[in-house]
């Protein structure tokens, strides 16, 4: 019975068909953002090279969207505009997915929210047009134009004005479309990508992105530069591994380099912006050990497959993914970027010198008068500058002039070694120690710049790095419990977490069965101490269910070594030795992640001997 009109039993109907379409677009087309992606889509399956989309007041009045892809036949536009009608797939096999589109929903859901025209030209045909309006379809007619499409959508939601509503401002919808555009971009350097705004009589470029020549990795860079910046670029490092019919390519940048939220995550599945919680799991699991959980990572990779190895049909935005194996796709993403983040050594992003440099503020380079200043160094007269060094030294100064350095050296030298005999580590990467600031910075000087290091940083780092390699050769320690601990769970976890524990025990966390729902935790890790067990099979059930896995005991453990790290390390204060911290240079140079902290702040900046004579005016 109803519960409204209890009185009235109540009738089955069948919906017309524009009724039906309002409800699909309302899954298809959230927002302006969702219709430019559904267009944009189609203009790439279509082999668009290059494509425009012209947005006036934040797509709410007018989205265009041209192309020059291979165009459609007049008696094929009709049928455009029919539910479930696509030349993607033919129905056979659903998960032979090989092109962005495949439902048949864009069009029809979009005509029935709004006024649609599409104008078209195939090769060797005559260009027709078809108009929609809520849902009411037009007469072909003829239109004139090149080769290609062009899809003009006006008055979004007008035949819905309720969902109008619950759009933002123009400028958000703007940004939200320029966002989606540029996930795209990045998924087809190929193609050449251009947005403007039409607002108001306007014609400004909101974004461009010429299409870029070269193999699979100098075109992604090319095109990351265009998208990111070429601070994504310069910081960024190339991955490509491959395992059972997976492949994983495409850029991740240094811990030093990262965020303070996910906006720069940029995932993708044979070639579709995705928003997986199972690929987000493994990129924090990746970076972990690297990042605080305030910090996340700045990437841009692609996974690739068999279309029958990924299920792209669970999502009406085809946002979301669901993998046949999704360990594997896990394990390789957490091995590929631990293995690229490790082969890029030392080494610490750009940007933390960029930020020093800043810091620095050198006097104006003009005078209040406006001339600009003369510095000694731009005298041209060598007597001049003399008389003037003379004048400015002060008393007592002159007898240090042939025996004063700013070389640390040890309180009892050894005679030194003849010059032919003595290295000068100054080639190396980190260069040689030339003296030691405020007991904690270590300052180097390398061939074309200067080193500044935080000593206690850096240490802790390399302390760290050593335990965990023996923590990973002799295992990790457990603790058998005198009397095992039973946590009482409901079934569904109970079972989540028996099947991962075989991954528990390898941790030193053993739990089995314990009749009925409940399991009972039989060893802990040693190292941890007294652990609440209940606890922290909660918190790994709740990391389970936000990302697909859990890191939580290996975290707990990997922070136990922090502070273990922390504490062993060269202390802030301590006066070192000149071969001291050449020697914390050179075990640097050849430790892995030496480049951040536990926590991933940098451990050292170096400046280019360039940016420091621009700071004095010296260019």
């Amino acid at each position: 019975m109803n519960s409204h009109s209890p009185n009235m039993r109540p009738v089955i109907r069948q919906l017309d068909e524009a009724a039906v379409n309002r409800i699909a677009a309302g899954e298809v087309v959230e927002r302006p953002a969702s219709a430019v992606k559904e267009l944009v889509e189609n203009a790439i399956d279509a082999g668009a090279r290059r494509i425009t989309v012209d947005i006036a007041d934040g797509g709410k009045t007018l989205i265009r969207v041209t192309d020059d892809g291979c165009g459609m036949a007049p008696e094929d536009l009709p049928l455009a505009l029919s539910r479930h009608a696509t030349s993607k797939i033919d129905g056979s096999d659903l998960l032979a997915i090989h092109s962005f589109g495949f439902r048949g929903e864009a069009l029809p859901s979009l005509g029935a929210v709004g006024r649609l025209t599409i104008q078209s030209r195939a090769e060797g045909l005559d260009g027709a047009e078809i108009t929609v309006n809520g849902g009411v379809v037009g007469d072909i007619r003829p239109a004139a134009l090149n080769q290609g499409t062009v899809v003009t959508l006006r008055d979004l939601f007008f035949a819905t004005p309720a969902r109008l509503k619950f759009l933002r401002t123009d400028r958000a919808e703007m940004m939200a479309v320029a966002e989606g555009l540029k996930r795209l971009a990045m998924a087809e350097p190929s193609v050449g990508f251009t947005l403007r705004d039409v607002s108001e009589g306007r014609d400004r470029v909101s974004f461009r992105a010429d299409a870029v020549p070269g193999d699979l990795f100098d075109a992604l860079r090319g095109r990351l530069a265009q998208v990111l910046g070429a601070d994504f670029t310069d910081n960024a490092l190339p991955i490509d591994a491959e395992r059972d019919g997976f492949r994983l390519t495409g850029y991740a940048a240094l811990p030093t380099y990262s965020r303070g939220s996910s906006v720069a995550q940029h995932l993708f599945v044979n070639g579709r912006p995705v928003q997986d919680k199972l690929l987000y799991g493994a990129l924090r699991g990746a970076y972990a050990d690297f990042l605080s959980r305030d910090r996340h990572p700045a990437v841009a990779l692609f996974v690739d497959c068999a279309p029958h190895l990924v299920d792209v049909n669970v999502h009406p935005a085809k946002s979301e993914v669901r993998f046949r194996e999704p360990g594997l796709v896990r394990g390789l993403i957490v091995s590929a970027l631990r293995h690229g983040l490790a082969e890029a050594g030392h080494r610490a992003s750009t940007t933390v010198a960029g930020a020093t440099l800043g810091a620095f503020r050198p006097e104006p380079a003009a005078t209040p008068s406006g001339a600009p200043r003369v510095y000694q160094m731009d005298r041209p007269s060598a007597a001049a500058r003399s008389a003037a060094y003379a004048a400015q030294a002060p008393q007592g100064f002159s007898e240090f002039s042939g025996t004063y350095s700013g070389r640390v050296v040890d309180p009892a030298p050894a005679p030194a070694p003849a010059a032919e005999d003595r290295p000068e580590p100054r080639h190396l990467p980190l260069g040689a120690a030339r003296g030691q600031v405020h007991e904690n910075y270590i300052i180097a000087q390398t061939e074309d710049g200067v080193v500044i290091v935080d000593q206690h940083a850096a240490h802790e780092r390399l302390v760290y790095e050593k335990l965990k390699r023996q923590m990973a050769e002799r295992g990790v320690p457990a603790q058998a419990l005198l009397i095992p601990e039973i946590v009482e769970l409901s079934a569904e976890d109970q079972a989540r977490l028996l099947d991962i524990a075989d991954d528990l025990s390898r941790m030193g966390l053993t739990v089995e069965a314990f009749g009925g729902s409940a399991l009972a935790v039989r060893e802990t890790p040693a190292i941890l101490g007294e652990v609440n067990a209940t606890a922290l099979l909660r918190d790994i059930l709740d990391e389970l269910a936000d990302f697909g896995s859990s890191q939580l005991v290996q975290e707990k453990l990997e922070a136990i070594l922090s502070l273990v790290a922390c504490h062993g390390s060269i202390r802030s204060g301590r006066v070192m030795r000149a071969e001291e911290m050449n020697a914390l240079l050179r075990e640097m140079e050849a430790t892995p992640h030496s480049g951040q902290c536990n926590h991933g702040r940098p451990t050292y900046v170096e400046l280019k001997l360039s940016d420091i004579e621009r700071l004095f005016g010296r260019t």
